[in-house]
């Protein structure tokens, strides 16, 4: 179990990137949804110890992070959103050094970890290949494999399927929930249907906050019968803004769409299948009008 409590950090420009962060996050996958410049970098570079908070306090099964630092990365596996440059040197050469790094000096554990992971991952057949060559997908999946060098208890992947097509990111998903029955695992994303395919417990932050958490099917349960949906012409978009509580806009076959929360059906308008998108924006939608009213 991984407990964060009152957790807020300000950098040096002023800009207030956690404010009063608590988490209670459990075993199995976790979804940490937010827009970006929500702060979700921030809390995941926190948690891996690789940046202070001002107040607050992370524990880990027991592990006081911020007083015991080390204690937590040598139980932990951290796929950052930017991965960084490759090296030339083949996928088996890269995730050996990688594994040196990690603490793995006995030769004949290392390289049944790095093969094992290599074939975990679907990339065993391209260990002789240069990581740099990679594509996207096989990128984050080689980013995985080094994080679960050590087998840590502890997993967290910072927007693991931006820019991968549908196929690379199914097969990251497939992955992912392999992973996640016997691990903690944050996985911190802007992609509303990488939270609703994969985590049953999740969070939305906002502004450094969280807005709102809970299981994403109760969640979406709550809002089911207030959802209303309406083709709309660009003329229309306004009147309805001023009117109705619209919480997204989205285009469908070249048409815009305006989703809008309402207790009954607005004229015009049809009952919309409910999803943990709408779940999503109403909830930004919400924090965003508190935020004008204070």
């Amino acid at each position: 179990m991984l407990t964060i409590k009152n957790l807020s950090k300000t950098y040096d420009n002023g800009v207030k990137a956690l404010d009063n962060v608590s988490l209670e996050i459990p075993k199995g996958m976790y979804g940490l949804l937010g827009p970006n410049g929500a702060g979700k970098s921030s809390l995941m570079r926190t948690i891996a110890t690789l940046q202070d908070a001002d107040s607050g306090s992370i524990m880990f099964d027991g592990i006081d992070v911020f007083a015991n630092p080390q204690a937590l990365r040598q139980r932990l596996g951290y796929l950052p959103q930017d991965f960084g440059v490759y090296p030339r040197i083949s996928a088996y050469e890269l995730l050996d050094h990688l594994a040196i790094l990690k603490g793995l000096k006995n030769n004949a554990e290392r390289k049944e970890a790095v093969e094992g992971l290599l074939a975990q991952t679907n990339l065993y057949q391209h260990r002789k290949n240069s990581v740099h060559g990679f594509s996207g997908g096989m990128r984050q999946r080689f980013g995985i494999a080094q994080a679960l060098l050590g087998d840590p208890d502890l997993l967290i992947v910072d927007e693991p399927t931006a820019g991968l097509d549908p196929e690379e990111r199914n097969r990251f998903h497939n992955l992912l929930v392999g992973l996640g029955e016997d691990k903690a695992i944050i996985l911190s994303t802007h992609i509303v249907d990488d939270v609703s395919e994969l985590c049953p417990q999740m969070a939305v932050l906002a502004s450094g906050k969280i807005i709102l958490q809970g299981d994403p099917q109760a969640l979406t349960e709550q809002l089911k019968g207030q959802i209303w949906r309406k083709a709309v012409t660009a003329n229309e978009i306004t009147e309805i803004e001023e009117n109705f509580q619209v919480i997204s806009k989205r285009l469908f076959a070249g048409k815009t769409v305006v989703h809008v929360i309402n207790d009954h059906s607005p004229d015009g308008f049809e009952a919309a299948p409910t999803d943990l998108e709408d779940v999503y924006f109403s909830s930004l939608n919400n924090h965003r009008n508190l935020a004008n009213i204070a």
